[in-house]
């Protein structure tokens, strides 16, 4: 590991937070993150604990918040605040961060739902003797009950 007073270059930050190069330069033009440093060179040099930082971004993107929004929400490091405005500026980006993850629970419950249905409806259509065809509109409506399929069985059907 690359290191500069405990500072990792970019190659290896990059490696640390399972991202590439490309990523944490797009970052770093949108404001996201901030370099702690750079060499003479150029070099960017970043500490190991802002791959937390890139972990949050990418999380708050996989749940749909678009790089802006995340800009707004996480706002900047180097921007001079007080205590009380950096506590609530926080407060309100983990409390963002909850709600979506909270709303992507519920999508996920409901999702379970619907196979855990498909899966019990599949469960009784083991004893029947009708297969699924054109000749009985896949058994849409069930040919049994009379009752429409769930919704992820008559897809597959």
């Amino acid at each position: 590991m690359s290191e500069n007073n405990g500072l990792l270059k970019i190659g290896d930050f990059a490696e640390a937070a399972n991202t590439n190069l490309r990523t944490l330069r797009y970052y770093e033009e949108l404001g996201l993150l901030t370099p702690a440093s750079r060499s003479a060179g150029g070099f960017r040099y970043y500490r190991p604990t802002d791959v937390h930082r890139v972990l949050l971004i990418r999380s708050l993107q996989e749940l749909g918040l678009h790089l802006d929004r995340i800009r707004d929400l996480m706002g900047s490091r180097e921007a001079l605040e007080g205590r009380r405005e950096l506590l609530e500026r926080t407060r309100r980006a983990l409390g963002e961060h909850l709600e979506l993850l909270e709303k992507r629970r519920r999508v996920l419950d409901e999702q379970s739902g619907s196979v855990r249905s498909a899966l019990d409806k599949l469960d009784a259509c083991d004893g029947c003797e009708h297969s699924p065809g054109p000749e009985n509109n896949y058994c849409e409506p069930c040919t049994r009950t009379g009752t429409a399929l769930p919704d992820l069985l008559s897809a597959l059907f």
